[in-house]
């Protein structure tokens, strides 16, 4: 038989990075969240005249 080597192993996993935070100003954060709204809303009244889904 053929020996198999360290070749075809797993490599061990990668520790996850840590996220960064970046600081925003209030005025920013407010413009941000309004982006979220209006989106959120335009998705919801786009869906609204959309025909329900049938299930499979």
């Amino acid at each position: 038989m053929v020996e198999i080597g360290s070749k075809f192993t797993k490599q061990p996993r990668r520790k996850a990075d840590k996220g960064k935070r970046v600081a925003v100003s209030p005025e920013a954060r407010q413009a941000y969240e309004e982006q979220i709204k209006a989106r959120t809303e335009r998705e919801e009244s786009y869906l609204r005249h959309l025909p329900p889904r049938e299930p499979k």
